[in-house]
């Protein structure tokens, strides 16, 4: 009789870890979505190219004054050398967004560093794979490509490089 209780005890506690585990991977979150999306240069980014680095998105748009206001602290980080990538995007020709020329022409006006990478998602066809309301919205993915968080509004560089660093 003891050993059928034995094996009801290691049974149980498999399966306790068992579950743990499987809480754990979930807590991870769904698979992001792939994009293929150009940047202002004509430069196509795929977000599964960028699988095996932490990547932080960042959806925005030019007439956002939050998104505005946040956009010197955003080449902070860019330039600040992190183990992540950093990938803004905007909708040209939705949500009330210039269209793709006018946004580019606005763009190039204002000041920012050269490693400043604002991909176009015209029709906001990625803003509703990623299931967003607003702008700005962020996204930290992990090196699964699993998604993380996700956040609308503002967030500082120290809540961004606090949670990017807490990843792997």
């Amino acid at each position: 009789m003891k050993l059928p209780l034995q094996l009801l005890m290691l049974a149980a506690v498999l399966l306790a870890f068992t579950s743990c585990s499987e809480a754990l991977s979930e807590n991870r979150g769904p698979t992001a979505p792939d994009f293929v999306l150009p940047d202002l240069n004509g430069t196509v980014h795929h977000l599964d190219d960028y699988r095996g680095e932490k990547v932080y998105l960042l959806f925005w748009a030019s007439w956002c004054s939050i998104c505005l206001s946040g956009l010197n602290e955003m080449e902070e980080l860019i330039e600040s050398d992190e183990d992540f990538i950093v990938l803004t995007i905007v909708s040209p020709g939705t949500y009330a967004e210039r269209n793709p020329k006018e946004f580019k022409a606005w763009f190039s006006t204002i000041d920012h560093d050269g490693d400043f990478i604002v991909l176009l998602d015209e029709g906001g066809k990625t803003f509703n794979q990623y299931q967003l309301e607003a702008y700005p919205s962020s996204i930290w993915i992990d090196t699964d490509g699993k998604i993380i968080e996700q956040h609308t509004g503002h967030v500082t560089n120290y809540d961004i490089l606090e949670l990017m660093n807490s990843i792997h």
